[in-house]
């Protein structure tokens, strides 16, 4: 590999409470193939990797550009990449333990704002993003009658509002009535990649009924991507947000990973600002790097 000898920080992000969160690995851009890119999460033992391109901004910001791949490819937009991104960045920049670091970000053609806020007596930072607009529709019902069964999801524990949601790719959104029905899902995961590579879907983004206060936990499945679950899923965690904007829930606060042993939360807020597909989002969580490696 000829990246051999690379350090690659590995940044748990979206953590809860100081701890789990996603392992990722975030490291500078380096002259590698994408097969090369796609080995990195592997050799790191990681869902995703990201890299960083850092060069002069305006306004003072520096700007940086931004790739995420798995072991399966590169893909569009990773929101917990993002968050890994920025504390791997602002703790180069000294902002993990003092200012805030800001950063206008590049990804897929699209160009936005990040930013991260240091919490001082726990050594992390606060980071946080706008993922972009987020498409909504109904899935059709050969969609449901693909994925639904590949999931596990019975009628019985199916919740209203089941939409097909994208900020990059397409993902399912599947409410499901209780935080206990969402933990006794088992998929079968030869069967569900099936089904998203056929309807050309990332995955599938599984959550209970948000409380009055937008308290709520989810999972997300992954398989067509190399993640058959994901510890945390912050971009699906926006289109959950811009979905739920529409029946008045502004702010929800996600948990993650308990079934894998790493608790994660997410949160995100619907600004009152507008843009043509409906509220502008606020996509945040915890991260902090742990350690720094070198590739082998």
């Amino acid at each position: 590999m000829s990246g051999r000898g690379l350090p690659v920080a590995i940044v748990r992000a979206c953590m809860r409470g100081g701890r789990g969160g996603s392992p990722t690995a975030v490291m500078d851009e380096a002259p590698l193939s994408d097969d090369e890119r796609c080995r990195v999460p592997v050799l790191m033992g990681t869902s995703h990797a990201v890299f960083v391109s850092v060069s002069e901004g305006g306004l003072g910001r520096p700007a940086v550009s931004l790739r995420f791949f798995t072991a399966e490819g590169e893909l569009p937009a990773c929101g917990h990449g993002t968050v890994a991104a920025l504390a791997f960045l602002a703790g180069r920049a000294g902002g993990a333990g003092g200012e805030e670091y800001r950063a206008t970000l590049h990804a897929a053609g699209r160009v936005f704002d990040g930013w991260s806020v240091p919490v001082r007596e726990e050594s992390y930072v606060m980071a946080a993003f706008e993922p972009g607009p987020v498409d909504l529709r109904e899935p059709t019902p050969v969609e449901c009658d693909l994925v639904l069964p590949a999931l596990g999801v019975t009628p019985d524990a199916l919740a209203p509002g089941i939409s097909v949601a994208s900020v990059g790719r397409s993902r399912l959104l599947v409410p499901v009535a209780t935080r206990s029905a969402l933990a006794a899902l088992d998929p079968d995961f030869e069967r569900l990649r099936a089904a998203c590579d056929r309807l050309g879907f990332l995955g599938c983004y599984v959550h209970s009924v948000p409380t009055p206060t937008g308290d709520l936990a989810a999972r997300m499945f992954a398989p067509s991507i190399g993640v058959p679950e994901d510890v945390a899923n912050a971009n699906s965690t926006a289109c959950l947000a811009a979905h739920l904007a529409g029946q008045g829930i502004t702010d929800i606060a996600v948990d993650m990973g308990d079934s894998l042993g790493s608790p994660s939360t997410i949160t995100a807020t619907a600004t009152t600002q507008h843009g043509p597909a409906g509220p502008l989002i606020h996509l945040g969580g915890a991260a902090k790097v742990v350690r720094t490696v070198r590739l082998p």
